[in-house]
This record gives structure tokens, sequence and C-alpha cells, in this order.
């Protein structure tokens, strides 16, 4: 089996600890920790040290839509910001929304190997918000979904979402709501604000996302069943889940680095690579997530990573497709965005980025601390590394970055999964590596 011995990282971005790594186990955590002799020597001085990151929300398109994105590609995306499990969406074509489906994406991701694969199942079959998808086949299958979601689309009849969280309750499941009215966005391009009015473009009015979210929040509660209220955009659908949580209500929130960081403003550019579903908001917006991340009240962050093949953000903003990758990015901009603002620590990003998205979603082995016994699933994250975003350079299949050309600072420099590097000092180790020494450690 493969030994590692990770020396000098900063554990959670505090004192410095050797890490013992041997086969897929964590096994001693301390100062001037003892290896075998033909223990593989990491030097992390300067390297902060953390659990390895889980997204409770990635697009990774496959089936039907390879050419925007596949399940090796994400998959080593993933690998290269950091994430030793990423939950995958279920609008792809077919959409996961049957036993089967959700068996093949789970299948494709363990192919890979670059990251656990959890998929996401339907609310709906097909997506199309009416009849139930098949919740307890995909729950009882190899995959064991539990987490539900129609992302991209709204679960907007009220019928149908109490039905959703009364089926799911029984085997524990999570709806997971796109939260957006569909009447009240017809033909909207962006956040109706002053930017909106000034540019000429539909506006996005924000009561569209904040009816559905407390909408959902009564449901819950009047079900006893438990919602996840995904992306969250603005202030006021931040008040809203602040007041669910205080009354008790079974309701989960998370925001995305995108709208941690980026206002309504880059609309001007009318670049597509700034179309996004929920829109940009503005300045205040942006503050209240990130208080709202401080208090609690956000429990996770989520890339909602979507890429898409150029000639659908390389046209009018009109025509563009909604939808930004964001697995490589992730963690430097959430540094940007609430570590060096004072609003997270280091353990909170821990808790934001892998204790909580896998408790939510169910992610088995992931989501652990670093300490002896657990599965050796790390990041090893430089915070001091500065470089310029190009989408041509990611590992995603698709390129649009809303970073593109900006100097980011912040890299993950090695990911462990399971044991075994897939990211080894900032370069992503090839497939062929990888499931060799998988092999070796099962022996």
């Amino acid at each position: 089996m493969s030994t590692y011995l990770i020396t000098n990282a900063r554990l959670l971005g505090e004192s410095a600890v050797d890490i013992l790594v041997d086969g897929d186990t964590i096994a001693a955590v301390g100062s001037k920790v003892e290896a075998p002799a033909d223990a593989t020597v990491v030097d992390a001085a300067g390297l902060i040290a953390l659990p390895g990151l889980v997204d409770p929300h990635t697009h990774l398109r496959e089936p039907g839509r390879e050419d925007a994105e596949t399940v090796l590609t994400g998959s080593m995306a993933a690998a290269a910001g950091g994430y030793t499990c990423v939950n995958a969406m279920a609008n792809t074509t077919p959409v996961q929304d049957s036993a089967g489906v959700v068996e093949q994406v789970l299948r494709l991701g363990q192919d890979a190997g670059y990251c656990d694969v959890k998929p996401v199942g339907a609310v709906t079959k097909g997506l199309e918000g009416e009849q139930l998808a098949e919740l307890a086949a995909m729950a009882a299958s190899e995959a064991q979904v539990r987490v539900f979601s129609d992302d991209g689309m709204c679960v907007a009849d009220s019928l149908t979402m109490r039905r959703a969280l009364e089926y799911v309750k029984a085997f524990g499941g999570v709806v997971a709501q796109h939260a957006q009215d569909p009447r009240l966005t017809e033909d909207a391009q962006m956040n109706e604000g002053v930017v909106s009015a000034e540019i000429g473009l539909a506006g996005w009015p924000a009561v569209a996302e904040e009816s559905i979210v407390i909408r959902d929040c009564l449901l819950a509660a009047h079900v006893g069943s438990r919602v996840h209220e995904l992306h969250l955009s603005t202030r006021g659908s931040v008040e809203l889940v602040r007041w669910a949580k205080s009354q008790g209500m079974p309701v989960t929130a998370e925001a995305t680095p995108h709208h941690l960081s980026l206002d309504d403003s880059e609309a001007r550019s009318y670049d597509p690579r700034f179309k996004v579903n929920p829109p940009l908001r503005t300045r205040e917006d942006i503050e209240a997530l990130r208080e709202a991340v401080a208090d609690g009240t956000i429990d996770v962050i989520g890339t909602d990573h979507a890429p898409h093949p150029a000639e659908d953000k390389d046209c009018e903003w009109a025509a563009g497709a909604n939808g930004m990758t964001g697995l490589e990015t992730a963690l430097p901009v959430v540094q940007k965005a609430l570590v060096e603002t004072g609003h997270a620590t280091w353990a909170d990003i821990a808790r934001l980025m892998s204790y909580a998205p896998a408790e939510l979603c169910g992610n088995a082995g992931q989501g652990l601390p670093i300490e002896p016994g657990n599965p050796a699933n790390i990041c090893l994250y430089d915070p001091a590394a500065t470089w310029t975003v190009s989408g041509e350079a990611d590992h995603s299949k698709a390129s649009n970055t809303p970073w593109e050309g900006r100097t980011l600072a912040g890299r993950a420099r090695y990911t462990f999964h399971r044991g075994v590097p897939t990211l080894w000092d900032g370069a992503v180790r090839s497939r062929e590596d990888i499931a060799a020494e998988r092999k070796g450690n099962a022996r």
C-alpha cells in the first residue's frame, strides 16, 4: 500500500502538523510523526490542510451533453480544485429520474476515479414539474440517492412540492429547490434593478426567488421534512431563511462563490459569461449573503459548476445559456470573499465546504475531520499562490468562467482522494496512474 507523510501542514490554517496517510486511511496526525522508511514525503510548509472539499451542487452534463462536460473531465476539474466528492445534478439527457440513470452516473464516477460522484435525483419526471420521479427506487438503488432536485427548473406547483417532501421523509431524503417563480421571470435576463434599467435588459425580480423560499419553508414545517434552498442570491431570501430557522423549520441554505463575489454591474459588458440563474444581484445582496454565512444562516457553499459549450456562450446576451464553471476557482474566490474579509475562518470553510455538504447529501466517508482512522480525503491549499484564470487551461471541458483573465490568490496544490493523490504539486495526475495506485492499495 502507498504511504505518504505530509509534513508541516497548517491544519485548518492553524498550527503546523504532520499527517501520515497509510493506504486509504489517515494513520496519524501530530508533531514529528514517525513514518516508514519507504513513505513518500510531501513538504507542506505554508500549505493549509483542509478535509477534502465536497460540492453539493455540480453539473456534470453526462449522459447526453458530453459536448459541454463529462463525468471524467468534471471530476478532473474537481480534483484540481481540492474536491474529493461532488454531487451531480439531475438535469442530464436523459434526466436522472430513475434508478437506471443514477446508477449509470455513479459508475461513470467510479470509472473516472478522481473523486466520489454522488448522483442527485430529479424530483419530477423529465424535470417537468408535474409527476414525481422514481424517488424511492433511486433511494434504494446502488447510488443510494438522498438529495432530489429539479435544479435549473423550479418545483413551482405547491401540491407537487408538498408531495415530494412527504415522500422523501420516509427515507430521510432532502428536496433541494431552485427557487424561481416561472411566471415572474418570463423572458428575464438579469437582476431587476438600476443596472437592468440602464442597459435595457429585462429584469429578474428578487421576489421571484423569495416567494418560493418562504413557501418551501412553510411546506417543510407543515410536513416535517427537510428542504434545502439552492444558491440563495438576495437579501430577502437570507432574511426569510433566518426567520424560518428561528422558528425551528427544517430548512438549510446554500450560497455560491459567484453570488458571494460578483454583482449585476458585470452585465454592463453584455458578456454572457456573467449570465447565470439566479442572476448576479447587488452589492447589498452580496453583503447580506456574507453576513448570512458568518451567522450560520447559510449552511453550505456549492459551486453550481455549470459548463457549456463555446457556442452557448459566444453569442449575444439574450441567446446565451445560464451558468458558470466554478470547481477550480471556488476556494480562491471564497478565500477572498469570506476569509480575507473576516466573515469566516479556515475552520469555518472546512464546515461550509466539506463537513456540512457531506452531511446534507449523505456522502459516506466524506466530510470528516483530518483525524486518525478517518478516510484520507485531504486538500493541501496554498493561500499565497497567485494565478491568472484561463478557461481554456481549466480541466473542465468548458471554458465559461467569469474569472477569465483575472488574477486570483490561492490554489490547491495536493488533493488526496481516499489515500491516493489525484492532484500532485498542482498537476492533475493521469487516470492510469491513479487506477494503478488504487489497485496496489486494494491488495
